[in-house]
């Protein structure tokens, strides 16, 4: 019996995340989701990204608001994603309470604490986005990216700069993007400095990028 819900909530599965994600029918996927008795964490977290990527976020929070059990660490990550999107009245309220509820096991997690810090800045409130970053034992390219981004999207150039300037590991594709605009947006000598040193450092195969280059 265990065996045969186990492969048909697979199957159901399977087939929500095609019909959102490749044929784009979110009205068959929600009617499909709704017809689950025992929804999981992990069926959400299929549902909320699939909303994300067709433009549907206001509907990730419907489905939030009718959730049963506790969201995990990786529905809030995608919750906070929706939030960011949004960034509405609704998104501000609901990514807010979301995170000031968050259980502290997962504040040390790099991937909700990133998207939290994502989320905030879109957000404008970056003092809160300061918080989460300072408080994160760990930090990877994602999290100084989603800073530097962050920064640059609320037009504090200098502040993108002293964050860039503190990355201690290997850099990617999207972090060089981001410095090289941030750069461009300021356009003062630090900034010329900085880039210049950065796209004669830029490896190889990231030249032949055509968002880098």
């Amino acid at each position: 019996m265990l065996s045969n819900f186990l492969s048909n909530t697979f199957k159901i599965q399977a087939i929500i995340n095609k019909t959102l994600m490749k044929s784009k029918d979110i009205d068959n996927a929600m009617h499909l989701f709704s017809s689950i008795t025992n929804k999981s964490n992990y069926m959400y977290t299929v549902m909320f990204k699939g909303l994300i990527t067709n433009n549907e976020a206001e509907k990730v929070l419907d489905l939030f608001d009718e959730m049963k059990i506790e969201p995990d660490q990786f529905n809030l990550s995608t919750l906070f994603n929706a939030c960011a999107v949004l960034n509405n009245n609704r998104a501000m309220k609901t990514g807010k309470k979301l995170l000031a509820e968050m259980p502290e096991n997962y504040r040390n997690n790099n991937i909700t604490s990133t998207s939290a810090i994502g989320m905030l800045m879109k957000f404008g409130d970056v003092e809160s986005a300061e918080r989460i970053f300072r408080s994160m034992k760990t930090k990877n390219i994602i999290t100084y990216g989603a800073m530097v981004k962050g920064y640059v999207g609320n037009e504090m150039f200098e502040k993108a700069l002293n964050i860039f300037e503190k990355i201690d590991t290997e850099l990617d594709d999207v972090t060089y993007t981001i410095v090289f605009n941030c750069c461009a947006k300021l356009c003062n000598d630090r900034a010329m400095k900085i880039g210049k040193k950065l796209l004669a450092e830029m490896p190889e195969n990231y030249r032949n990028n055509n968002i880098t280059s």
